[in-house]
């Protein structure tokens, strides 16, 4: 199910919408605006995820023993590798 969602545009964003049509990021212009919305959540999305690692870094951060330790797993894998 939609939902119409009635909204006003300037003419400078009117051209933006109708250039990313004209290159095919949307049939429509409501394609091309769901398709911003859905990039600008991710983006969001993406934005909190990073602060949180960001975060979580801050509040432990890494030691010498991890970095020892994140070394050695990744010569174990990458020996692992049937090259």
């Amino acid at each position: 199910m939609t939902t119409a969602v009635p909204t006003r545009f300037s003419s400078r964003q009117i051209e933006v919408i109708d250039r990313l049509v004209a290159a095919g990021i949307g049939d429509t212009r409501s394609a091309v605006i769901r398709r911003a919305v859905e990039h600008l959540a991710e983006s969001v999305e993406r934005a909190r995820i990073g602060r949180s690692i960001a975060d979580s870094y801050r509040e432990q951060p890494q030691t010498v023993d991890d970095d020892a330790q994140a070394m050695a797993n990744a010569i174990a894998m990458t020996e692992a590798e049937p090259w």
